[in-house]
């Protein structure tokens, strides 16, 4: 990914707007994005770890984009099948960076995710794998973001967090349209499995297994791209207000 300078008159008017306070309304995580990456570029990048958790089920029907089919004008529509509720589903935990999965977690079936078990998964399974797949990453300074929901922002995360000195870049509330996990490598994996029936929960687990390795590994590029631009198409809207 080449350096991409923010144009120099949307960063200038943000910290100027900033600092006169007509920003009030504009949560600071685009300013200080867009500062940062403008200082530091890729590095800044390349040392951010997002994550958040998406339940994958055992049925999940095609969209009708990927259901369309050739048919005669006079043939009937092939009915459309709908989830039933309570269909088998394994929670996952799925952490990236710049340069793919560093963690897929699947929470066992029963399991109450609360603020202690993420916090676990955070230091028995998430520091060890950055350990052993992206050890640079403790050295040079981690940038650890994940949305604002109450698990992840409850006091025992929080104190792990600083504990292990990982910056959190914070997230703002009610966007997950800025959220990677969700505009990106959810979506994205998930049109591997769609159309697919499992019958256990291990199937679910292997065919996500499976899905996330399928993807392109520049995906992962260009999920940290489109955040950037998001972001600076946010922080653009604002000052058009």
């Amino acid at each position: 990914m080449h350096k991409r300078p923010i144009p120099y008159f949307i960063l200038t008017e943000i910290i100027c707007m900033f600092n006169n306070g007509k920003l009030r309304k504009m949560n600071s995580f685009e300013i200080n994005f867009l500062r940062r990456f403008q200082t530091e570029q890729n590095d800044f990048l390349g040392r951010i770890i997002t994550g958040d958790e998406t339940w994958v089920y055992s049925w999940d029907p095609e969209t009708k984009r990927q259901s369309a089919e050739w048919r005669d004008f006079d043939e009937p529509r092939p009915e459309k099948v709908r989830r039933k509720q309570g269909a088998l589903k394994v929670m996952h935990m799925i952490f990236f960076d710049m340069n793919g999965v560093i963690l897929r977690w699947p929470v066992p079936i029963g399991t109450t995710i609360n603020a202690q078990y993420y916090k676990k998964v955070l230091q028995d399974k998430l520091r060890p794998a950055i350990r052993k797949k992206r050890p640079g990453l403790l050295e040079s300074g981690i940038l650890f973001h994940h949305d604002n929901a109450p698990v992840h922002t409850a006091r025992a995360v929080t104190d792990v967090l600083a504990g292990y000195k990982w910056e959190l870049l914070e997230h703002p509330r009610y966007s997950p349209d800025l959220a990677p996990c969700d505009f990106h490598l959810f979506p994205k994996m998930k049109e591997h499995l769609r159309g697919q029936r499992f019958e256990t929960e291990e199937d679910i687990i292997q065919a996500t297994k499976v899905a996330i390795k399928n993807l392109d590994k520049c995906s992962y590029v260009t999920a940290f791209k489109d955040w950037l631009q998001r972001i600076e198409k946010c922080a653009n809207n604002w000052m058009l207000r």
